[in-house]
């Protein structure tokens, strides 16, 4: 206890110096948190992805197209369970900033693969009797404005013209880990419209969600869709959900290293900072420490003092901006949610933030102590005054 209130009245000796040092390091800590935040944030879908479902795509890109004949011959493959398809529409809302996930699907199979999307009964009935029916999730519909009932015109980017839909259902996520700002449609009602613009590309789909049996069938039921389609004019390729998300963030890659990169030089630069004020308070206390060995004080003493004392600053420090990661994560990701749906500070981050804050304490303290320990007690005692 004596030891504890020692090290808090050296910690905050300098009041001034003490308070920029611990509000440098909570900006830091926030910081460090934030851009931690933003690399999970890539990586939710990944995390959400599910072992049980195969993506099935054209094996040269996912632009290009698959016949929507190949739903039956999926189904057929041993350890198939479900198998549903649809399409990326790439619609805006009114003019282009206004930009969110939307998909045309198959929606009796689709949401039976997704059980995470919750619907209420009457309005996923609703939606699957309409036509123009669409599903919308609950912070993309809070984001407009939208209401069951509502006519919605999303502008087509890849297929031209304005396309209406009646939202009929707004789903919300079974956690807080689904992504709830997507939009989807029904495919026969996209298919419809192709066959009078573009007749020619009527019948086909994007991509086949596929669910499996069980998660250890997974990678042989995707090696025999593919071989089933092997040498076609539209070979597939399959693979895992995970395995799919995982080649579109690999688009971004150089984005991602990035982020990782500026999160540890944040911490780097409040190290210095650190350091930087506990060697400082070392030579400004260098006549205390020659006391100390005159009383019979050793190295071990004044170790645990400067460690101590750098603890207390960085842990402070550290704490307050891990509390302020919380709030300021929930605006971050009100704001942003078009670009990241799911932005939820994670039990990793925070415990990365406090080995940081350990690693900062440890490292800035090294040199002072290493000073203090060494310096003869007659040079310590001719700097008192």
């Amino acid at each position: 206890m004596m030891l504890t209130k020692i090290l808090f009245r050296n910690a905050f000796h300098n009041k001034l110096r003490s308070s920029l040092t611990i509000l440098g390091i909570a900006v830091a800590i926030l910081a460090f948190g934030l851009l931690r935040t933003v690399v999970s944030s890539f990586y939710a879908g990944v995390e959400a992805a599910s072992a049980s479902r195969l993506v099935t795509r054209n094996a040269i890109s996912i632009i290009f197209p698959l016949p929507i004949a190949y739903t039956e011959k999926i189904r057929q493959v041993e350890g198939v369970k479900l198998v549903s398809y649809g399409n990326w529409f790439g619609g805006v809302y009114i003019d282009e900033k206004n930009f969110f996930p939307n998909f045309c699907i198959e929606p009796h199979s689709y949401f039976a693969l997704y059980p995470e999307f919750v619907l209420n009964d009457a309005q996923k009935k609703a939606f699957l009797t309409d036509r123009k029916g669409a599903v919308a999730g609950r912070k993309l519909a809070a984001k407009y404005g939208w209401r069951i009932g509502d006519t919605i015109t999303l502008k087509g980017t890849i297929y031209p013209g304005n396309w209406d839909f009646v939202l009929r259902a707004i789903y919300k996520g079974r956690d807080n880990t689904i992504d709830e700002t997507q939009f989807f449609f029904h495919w026969a009602y996209l298919n419809e419209g192709i066959k009078k613009i573009w007749p020619r590309y009527a019948e086909q789909v994007g991509f086949f969600m596929i669910g499996v049996n069980r998660p250890d069938v997974a990678a042989d039921t995707a090696v025999m869709i593919d071989q089933r389609f092997k040498n076609s004019l539209a070979e597939t390729l399959t693979e895992t959900e995970k395995a799919f998300n995982l080649g579109f963030l690999a688009m971004a890659e150089a984005i991602v290293t990035a982020i990782q990169m500026v999160s540890f030089v944040v911490i780097f630069i409040i190290l210095a900072v650190v350091a930087n004020t506990m060697a400082m308070t070392t030579r400004e206390r260098t006549g205390d420490y020659a006391i100390l060995k005159t009383l019979g004080f050793g190295a071990k003493d004044i170790t645990i003092l400067i460690f101590g004392e750098a603890l207390v600053i960085t842990l402070t420090g550290a704490a307050i901006g891990m509390v302020l990661t919380f709030p300021t994560s929930r605006i971050f990701g009100s704001q942003l949610a078009t670009y990241f749906p799911v932005f939820l500070v994670s039990t990793e981050t925070i415990y990365m933030d406090i080995a940081a804050a350990f690693c900062i304490a440890f490292f800035a303290a090294i040199i002072p102590t290493r000073h203090a320990i060494r310096i003869r007690i007659a040079d310590g005692l001719r700097r008192i005054g």
